[in-house]
């Protein structure tokens, strides 16, 4: 079975992670996750974290290293997905895919509606990220 690949960011400030809760409607509508999307052809992860996160909230991104990869099933279709730190600095944001958007502390983001593949992936990497 061929597998996708997706990538999500992680942005981290003062010890506080960035989530963006989706709009109403959809697989994911009202889940909170981390920005990103799938990978189109030909496209680099970094190419297809600054197209998703401009898409989606309107503003520019840097991406990091890559912290960790996980598999994922959707719609029947299996994904590979790649998290990688994000860094931005303040910017207006429009919000086209999502309602909200918030900073929040490791136990604030686990109490949170997340989607399953962030809740996933994040677990994957939480102890090592949040050593400090």
């Amino acid at each position: 079975m061929q597998k996708h690949r997706s990538i999500a960011g992680l942005a981290e400030k003062n010890g506080q992670y960035f989530l963006a809760k989706r709009k109403p409607g959809g697989d994911l509508g009202g889940l909170w996750e981390l920005p990103g999307g799938k990978l189109e052809a030909g496209e680099s992860p970094s190419q297809a974290m600054e197209r998703e996160w401009m898409e989606e909230l309107e503003i520019k991104v840097r991406t990091g290293s890559l912290l960790c990869t996980s598999t994922f099933s959707h719609n029947g279709k299996i994904f590979e997905l790649g998290l990688y730190k994000v860094l931005f600095e303040e910017q207006k944001m429009v919000l086209n895919e999502h309602d909200e958007t918030g900073w929040f502390k490791k136990a604030e983001v686990e109490k949170l509606d997340l989607a399953g593949s962030d809740r996933t992936a994040l677990a994957l990497i939480w102890d090592e990220i949040t050593k400090k």
